[in-house]
Parts: C-alpha cells; structure tokens; sequence
C-alpha cells in the first residue's frame, strides 16, 4: 500500500506541476505525458481496486490521448484524476495536491525545464551550465554588465577595446577563405558611420541576419588605414533602437551554443517574477540587519537586472557575505564539536622535556618560543587540541612538533608522526632517535618499504607499548597498526593528505591531540578560511644567522659560467642540489630522465666531483644511504627530482640549480629553494628553462625578487587563484559563485566574525551546522 500512496503523491506533484508551469504550453506536454501514464499504468498494476473501477480504467484510456486533446478537455481530465486519487489517499482532500509540494524548497528545486520557454531540449543546454534546477538558475549570477545608458557611435570605437554598439545590418556575406576557413561578414551603419562586422566558422548564423533590422553588438575593434573592423563575440537583434536602452546596467550571462543573451535574460527574469519571492531567507534577520544587507529576493532581483552600480555591489555584498557565512558557520560548527571534546590532560613531571632544553645547542626564536607556550597549554587542557602550525621554510616547526612529541612521552604516552614521503620519514627518524635515545625515548620509523618481518616486529612493538614515538608514511594508517595508548598526532606537511587519511591516524587513540604541519606558506585570513576548525600559530621569523637566498635566472647561452661557479663553491666546501625538469607525472620517465642528467653531468662536466641521483624509484635503503652520503659530505652534487621538496634538511648545501623551472608552480619552486639556504653560509639558487609564458614569466620575477614566502603565497594567490592551489576537488571549500577570497578579505572577515558569534549565542545549532563541509 505504501507504494501506492508513493505513486499517488509523484502525480499529483506531477499533475500540479503541469497546471502552474506549463499553462497549456503545448511544447511542455510531452515529457509530461509519458510520465502520467508511467504513474496511471503503475497505480493499476498495483492496486485491485484501480484493476475493477471501470471509470478509473477510462480514465487512463483518456489519458494516453493526453497529446490530441484541447487545452479544456485536459484540464478536466485531470480534475477527475485529482479528485479519484485525493478519495484514495484521504492526506491529499483538503488541497487536492500534496502538502509537501507547497513548501518554497519544493518549488524552487523544481526542473528548469518547466519554465515556459524552456522545456526539455533548452534544458539539457543549460545543465551544461550547471543549471538543473530554478534554485540553480536563480543563482547564475553574470559575469560582467554592460552599460548601456551612453553607448558609443560607431565612428568612436577605439582599436583594440571591446565595445558595444548598436546599428542597422547594411548587408552580410559568406567568404571561403584560402585555408577553408569559413568567413561571415556583414556591415552595421548608424548615422555616424559604418562598421564591418567579422565571425569565423560560423557560417550558421546568417539566417539570423536580416537586413534593415537593428543589432546591438559586442565584439573586438580593429583599425587600420582603411577600414574599421569587428570581430564579434556576441550580438541580440533589436525590435526597434529603444530596446538597446530597456535597461541601463545590462547582464552577460557565461553561456553556451543554443543559448543566446536574450533568451537567458528571459528566462531568469521569468524565474525570479514566479518564484524569487519563494526563496526563504536564510540568513538570520539579525545578522542581515547588523551588516546592512540586502534581504534575498531584493538582492537576487539587483544582481540580475540593476538600477545602479551602487545597488548591484550592495546585492553583490550580500551574496559575498552568504557564501562566506556558510562556509565559516560549518568551520565554526565543527570547531566548537572538537574543541568540546574530551581528551588527555598530558600533566606529566617534565623531567624529559627539562633534559632536552639542557642539551639544545641553540636557544629557540621568540615566534618559536610563543606557539609552543600555545601547544603546551593546549596539551595540558582535558579537551582535545586541534592546531595548526604554519611557518615558512627554515622557520623550525620540526623541532617544536619534537618537543610536543617529548611532551606526551613524558606524561606517558605514546605519539605518532606522519609524514608525506619516505625521504621525509627517514630524516625525521633519524634527527630525532639520534637525540632522543640519549633521553631513553624509543622511537621508530614504520613504512611501506620495510621487509615484512620488519613490519611485523615493528608494529608488535607498538601495539605492546615498548615504543614511545613512531614516525612513518601512509603505513601508520594500516589497520594493523594499533597503538597502546596514542595521545598526540603530528602530521607533517598536512596538506598532501586527505582528510580520510588524516581521521584515520586520528582513529588509532582515544580522541588524542592533533597538531598539523604546514610549509606551504598560507595567508593568515585563507588559512582561517580553509581551516577554521583548527586554532592556528604561525612561526612567522626564521633562526638568527640564516642569510636570504640569492635567486637567479639564467639564459642557456651561460649554463657553462653557472657549471664553474657550481665547482668554485665545491672548491670552497660547499655542496650542490641540480633540480630535474618535470617531464612527465610518471615515476619511470622522472627516474629515467635524471639518471640520464647524473650521467652526464658525472661524465662530461664534473667528472673530478662525486654526483648522486635520486629519485622516486630507488629503494629506501638506496635512498638513506645517498642521502647520509650527501649529508657527511661524499657526495658534492645531488641531482634529484621533486623528491626532495619538502623536509631534506643538509646545511652544507648552498647552491641550487633548477632545471625547466617553467614546469614548476611557485610555491613548489620556493620549497624547493628551501633546501638551500639552512646555515650562516651564503646560498645561491640558479633557474633555468623557457620563459614563453606569461605566467612563468611572472613565477620567476616574483621569486627573483623575494624570499618571504608568504609574499610569494599572496602573488600565486592571484596568478593561479585559491582553488587551482589548494584544489576544489579535495576540500570541496572553493567552489564560489561570486565571493573572492583575495578581493573580498573584509567581507570574509566579517563573516567568520558573525559565523563564531552566532554560534556562540545558539550552541544547539553546532549539531545542525557541524556538517556543512567535511
């Protein structure tokens, strides 16, 4: 029965749907159609009493004639559908439609398709915009405006700028050009002058031009001596000249072949006229009247079709605000979730921690010394840490991760470092064992590369307690690995693992502290933005001593004066990283193609020097023996791929040769960089490769000319954006329609600012909110 009452409430959504959407509109009726006797047929089969009730059975005769009847004689049928179904299902009398269909969430989530002048055919063309749903279309916002109160006269174009203009089609023609290129040309006049009008392979658009009709036009001017040309991007035929003036501040919608600008500006106008005013508003009145914003349906109405500039940035603050304040309400759900949540109070005597500080051969930085005191406190606390530690390369967020480790040996328990990559790993084990076990703290490294018995013994260790610390890879996540008693997590350079990767570590203790790491230099408000469940600190100075990297590019008409000043440095003691291009994702070509560099680079140019090669695919045994080789200073040059962007740590080392640097991103050029530059010794960083592209071009002057990394974060921030550099894809978090997170830092401020306080005023809501994004 239940099925029944299923169906029954499908077709009245159906039926209604048909009688407000459709108004008759015979283009409508066939999706409708089919669907309503899908729904009859299945009611029968279904229910015996449909199977014996001869007017019932009519009724669905009828209804597969639904196409050939008149506009009257539907209506009527499908009162009597109404009324038959509504004596079945006694829920759905009173109204004679279900009520769940009356809500404005119901409406607005309805297919675009039931738009008059849409249907089906336009609304597969525009689900390639993303559009489904009148939701969804009520929310595309345009991506520019024209002003179209003072357009120019076609004498007034100016080379070389977009413009729009408005005049009457002279004549058009279709050319063939040498190469079989398509041509359509036509001429515009208006009383100023004349104007070619030029599209290419688009030969299917002359129908469209009819002489002596007026066109408003948008496209790219070109001069010369002779004559004035446009290449035309976009175009809407006018009724008379009074059209072009039917709104002042006119939107450009992004669009799609079939969908011109007109017909976009139809459709939404129609959607917000029906059912603008069923958005429910869903910002609280509170927070609309402390910030001074526009209510929903006033701000969709202006960012649409606008009066002034001035009410269209007061629609677009309040999109800006919405999209921030959900973002920023789940972070502030979800930190307030975690925050509350009970975990270990590391009180332990703080005799380990005492002797560490002792056998320190350098005294911590003031920004170094001002985290800890944060992480200690936070320890201390019974209520689960969750911190994110930022700090550019060099700035020494090891050591401070070391000493929080040390801290939860100290108050009994056990902690677990991971990290992204093997070569990562290993140094940390050994920075770390080689200091601690003086202290009698046990540490291990658990990864993939282990033999099986090592594994085995390893975890054995762990899981009985007879290890204190445990460093590693993605092999601490396993599920064999169990820990006695984990109550601090350290992850290194968070932002290469997921965060399924990062819950699962998380998973191995009972609720235990959780410290994130970062390198990749992050402007404080994004940082907030993109972990704002996370309380932050930020070592924002580097070791007393350190001396700025000289960064250079450099032509290949002087790679042999960069080769001698390679070997002059050696000569001195100093060693060398030779940085691989990046020519494929794949390890075996990677591999391949710096063997390939090591070998000559050994043979034909430092052949009196000792050159090591390293990559992803040798083994980790290969890899601790190269890299301690490096390290005690056997090795003078290394050339290595990417392998070593993050954590390698060899001071000696001071000069660093970058090849094909047009390959890398900035903020991976300037981890790269960072493995230079780690002593009181003056350090060197060669690029070299093409600079074609407007985009390296503007890599290589920004690193040229900086060494703060968080300067070279804000300027990536604006060449490649925030969603090609943290990747939407994995956080889900970046996505905006409308709100920048670089133009509109303020906004975003506000609105985390309004986010945590509403939350602080209504706690009960974390429940609802805490799982807005993961």
């Amino acid at each position: 029965m239940a099925n029944t009452f299923q169906f029954i409430q499908d077709l009245m959504n159906l039926i209604r749907q048909e009688e407000e959407l459709c108004c008759n509109n015979a283009a409508c009726f066939g999706g409708f159609h089919a669907k309503l006797v899908s729904i009859l047929l299945a009611i029968v089969k279904l229910e015996q009493t449909f199977q014996t009730d001869a007017n019932f059975q009519n009724l669905v005769l009828e209804a597969q004639k639904y196409q050939i009847l008149s506009g009257s004689e539907r209506q009527e049928l499908l009162n009597k559908l109404k009324t038959v179904l509504a004596n079945f299902d006694p829920t759905l009398k009173n109204s004679g439609i279900p009520v769940a269909y009356t809500s404005n969430k119901q409406k607005i989530n309805l297919s675009v398709q039931y738009l008059k002048g849409v249907g089906p055919k336009k609304a597969i063309l525009l689900e390639r915009l993303g559009i489904r749903t009148i939701e969804d279309l009520l929310y595309f916002f345009p991506k520019r405006y024209e002003d179209r109160r003072n357009l120019k006269k076609i004498n007034q174009l100016t080379a070389g700028e977009t413009e729009t203009f408005v005049g009457r089609l002279i004549y058009s023609e279709i050319l063939q050009s040498k190469k079989g290129m398509t041509i359509l040309k036509a001429v515009l006049a208006d009383q100023s002058g004349q104007v070619e009008l030029v599209w290419f392979n688009q030969a299917f658009l002359k129908s469209k031009l009819v002489k002596d009709n007026f066109f408003l036009v948008t496209g790219k001017v070109k001069k010369n001596i002779f004559e004035t040309q446009v290449v035309v991007s976009d175009f809407e035929i006018l009724n008379n000249l009074d059209e072009a003036f039917y709104r002042s501040i006119t939107p450009i919608y992004s669009s799609t072949e079939g969908l011109n600008q007109k017909l976009l500006r139809e459709i939404i106008s129609q959607a917000i006229q029906c059912y603008g005013g069923a958005l429910p508003e869903n910002l609280p009145q509170e927070v609309i009247d402390r910030e001074k914003l526009f209510n929903r349906s006033q701000a969709l109405q202006t960012i649409h079709f606008p009066d002034n500039w001035s009410t269209l940035e007061q629609a677009r603050k309040r999109f800006i605000y919405e999209e921030f304040f959900f973002l920023e309400i789940g972070l502030a759900a979800k930190k307030q979730v975690v925050t509350r949540r009970k975990g270990i109070a590391h009180l332990g005597k703080g005799r380990l921690l005492q002797n560490f500080y002792s056998h320190l051969p350098f005294t911590l930085t003031k920004s170094q010394q001002k985290v800890l005191r944060s992480i200690l406190k936070d320890m201390e606390s019974p209520y689960c840490m969750s911190r994110m530690l930022q700090g550019d390369v060099g700035s020494g967020k090891t050591i401070i991760a070391e000493i929080a480790l040390l801290k939860a040996v100290d108050a009994g328990f056990q902690g677990a470092l991971m990290a992204p990559t093997e070569i990562l790993a290993e140094q940390h084990f050994l920075n770390m064992e080689k200091t601690l076990k003086l202290l009698g703290v046990t540490v291990t490294l658990l990864t993939s590369s282990l033999t099986k018995k090592e594994k085995e013994e390893r975890i054995t260790a762990i899981k009985e307690g007879k290890v204190d610390l445990v460093i590693g890879t993605h092999a601490i996540i396993q599920e064999k690995v169990l820990f006695k008693n984990l109550s601090l997590v350290v992850i290194d350079e968070q932002h290469r693992f997921g965060v399924i990767q990062r819950s699962k570590l998380q998973e191995k203790g009972m609720n235990p502290d959780v410290l994130v790491l970062t390198a990749t230099p992050i402007p404080r408000t994004l940082a907030l933005s993109l972990y704002g469940d996370l309380d932050l600190s930020i070592i924002d100075e580097l070791p007393p001593g350190r001396k700025p990297v000289l960064t250079k590019y450099i032509t290949e008409d002087k790679r042999h004066q960069v080769y001698q000043f390679i070997k002059n440095e050696i000569d001195k003691g100093r060693q060398a990283y030779i940085v691989c291009p990046l020519v494929e994702e794949s390890d075996v070509i990677q591999a391949e193609a710096a063997t390939k560099i090591a070998q000559y680079l050994q043979k034909e140019v430092f052949p009196e020097l000792k050159v090591g090669l390293i990559h992803g695919r040798i083994s980790t045994l290969e890899k601790e023996a190269i890299m301690t080789s490096f390290r005690d200073n056997l090795i003078q040059i290394l050339v290595a791929t990417t392998v070593i962007e993050v954590g390698v740590n060899v001071p000696n080392a001071t000069i660093m040769l970058i090849e094909g640097v047009e390959r890398f991103g900035l903020a991976q050029l300037h981890q790269l960089r960072g493995r230079v530059g780690r002593s009181n010794h003056k350090s060197y960083c060669f690029l070299m490769g093409s600079l074609q592209s407007k985009e390296a071009r503007a890599r290589v002057k920004i690193l040229c000319s900086t060494n703060d990394g968080f300067k070279i974060a804000e300027e990536d921030l604006h060449i490649r954006g925030p969603g090609e550099i943290f990747g939407t894809k994995q956080h889900g978090l970046l996505q905006f329609k409308i709100a920048n997170l670089i133009t509109d830092v303020d906004i975003l401020e506000r609105a985390r600012s309004g986010a945590f306080a509403m939350l602080a005023k209504y706690p009960q809501l974390a429940k609802q909110c805490k799982n807005l994004i993961i």
